[in-house]
Formats: structure tokens, C-alpha cells, sequence
């Protein structure tokens, strides 16, 4: 089964506004995570964190929750990139991976539970989904958005 992930897609700098970051990813077709650290021990940490954020298989989905509550889906297309612009920097969204979002979210009730679960434990990390059911619900989901998207 294709691995799932929670990609919140929140800076650790407070005064970076979460939307815009989530907004720019989805407008771009990416999704990642920020550069911000404060020591060399947190340096080495972000360091493991882009080593497995890189070895992603592509095809792997992705989910994220809007500051609207909205959860997205998107499904990781591509290698891992740096984007050293200054509009990422701005966003702290620096370390991505082309990912392709389906364009309307999902509902919190339409989302898997494991989905919501691991969102509402709240963290910054982007981190694999352990739940045995995740990984259907979430092709499920995909599978019947995709379908109504090529009717159209």
C-alpha cells in the first residue's frame, strides 16, 4: 500500500502566517517544510528530517489542514528540491517536493480517521501516518476525486 503523510506545512517561526504557506504550496504544486533552527543540535535533526523527506517514494500522498479546517490531499510527483527564493524563505517553505493537490478539499467528515487523529495531536513535523486503514481510505478518496475531476 502507498504510504501516507501529515505535511503540515507550519513554520516554526510563530510570525510566518501558516496560509500563506499552505497557499503558496498548493498554487505551486509542492509540498515541504521550512529551514528554521536555533541550534546545531536542531540543525542535525532538519538534517535526517530532508534525508527522509527526499527519499519519499513518489506517489506517496500527502494530506494537510488549512487555518479554515479544510484538509487537503496531494500525492508527492517528484525529487526533492531546494527552493532558495526569497518568497520561500518568506513562507519558510524551502525544502519541497512537486506534489500534485486535488483542487477542492476535503471535509474533517469525509477525511480518514487516522487523518484527523494526527492532526488534532498538533505538531510542525511532516511525519508518516501509522494506521493500518490509512493507506485505502486515502486511495479511496483520491481514486473517486480524481474520477470526478477527468468527467468534467
Amino acid at each position: 500500500m502507498v504510504a501516507v503523510y501529515r505535511a503540515p506545512m507550519r513554520s516554526r517561526n510563530d510570525a510566518v502566517t501558516p496560509q500563506a504557506t499552505i497557499d503558496r504550496a498548493r498554487r505551486l504544486g509542492v509540498c515541504g517544510f521550512g529551514r528554521l533552527v536555533t541550534s546545531s543540535a536542531e540543525q542535525d535533526r532538519l538534517a535526517r528530517r530532508v534525508a527522509r523527506f527526499a527519499d519519499l517514494d513518489e506517489g506517496s500522498f500527502v494530506w494537510t489542514r488549512d487555518t479554515h479546517g479544510w484538509f487537503w490531499l496531494g500525492r508527492i510527483c517528484g525529487p526533492y528540491g531546494y527552493d532558495a527564493g526569497e518568497t520561500a524563505k518568506a513562507v519558510d517553505l524551502v525544502h519541497i517536493r512537486p506534489c500534485e493537490w486535488l483542487s477542492i478539499p476535503i471535509l474533517e467528515q469525509d477525511a480518514p480517521a487516522a487523518v484527523i487523529a494526527t492532526f488534532n495531536r498538533g505538531g510542525r513535523n511532516f511525519q508518516k501516518i501509522h494506521s493500518p486503514s490509512v493507506g485505502v481510505d486515502t486511495q479511496r478518496i483520491w481514486d473517486l476525486r480524481i474520477h470526478r475531476r477527468t468527467e468534467t
